[in-house]
């Protein structure tokens, strides 16, 4: 039996931004370096539908899509390091980047992209693992017991269940390790 050639040229990198998240970028890096690929970064700004049917119905909805826009345009400005009122989420994103590779000092990896999105967490990874024809997502899972693995209801596992793209999911250590 052939096996099909696997080429990993390009990574999705999915994250939530957490202290925990960098266990999982670690993989990222990893896999990159072997590689020779690049990563791509990727936080979604989560938008809860019956959180907006009911601001909607108090605001109005032309209100509502104002507000958010203005939400994107400050979370880009604060990820492109464009926002000076405080420390801007691309440094601190860069920041990330530089302690991996200071711990990982045998390792490289380039960053192709950062991206911020609004939407839902799974349907925008897996579109933009499509779009940008990522060979691979990685991203990290909490694992909080047996009734919890169960459940099956992580943005990580439905992103598993759902990509036609291969998925890395990595269990995060618990906040208390």
């Amino acid at each position: 039996m052939l096996l099909p050639k696997v080429e990993i040229k390009k990574i999705l990198y999915a994250t939530d931004l957490s202290e925990n998240a960098r266990y999982a970028f670690a993989y990222a890096v990893s896999l990159a370096d072997l590689c020779n690929a690049g990563i791509t970064v990727l936080h979604v700004l989560a938008e809860d539908a019956m959180l907006s049917t009911g601001i909607i119905s108090y605001i109005g909805e032309e209100r509502w899509e104002e507000i958010q826009r203005q939400n994107l345009e400050e979370a880009k400005k604060t990820l492109t390091g464009k926002k000076r009122d405080r420390i801007p989420l691309r440094e601190g994103l860069d920041q990330f980047c530089h302690d991996v590779k200071e711990n990982l000092t045998d390792q490289s990896f380039v960053t192709d992209e950062i991206l911020i999105l609004r939407g839902n967490p799974v349907d925008i990874i897996i579109e933009q693992s499509e779009e940008r024809n990522c060979d691979l997502i990685v991203m990290g899972t909490y694992g909080h017991g047996i009734i919890a693995d169960a459940m099956m209801g992580s943005t990580a596992r439905r992103v598993l269940r759902r990509s036609k793209k291969p998925v890395l999911v990595v269990r995060l250590p618990d906040e208390e390790d």
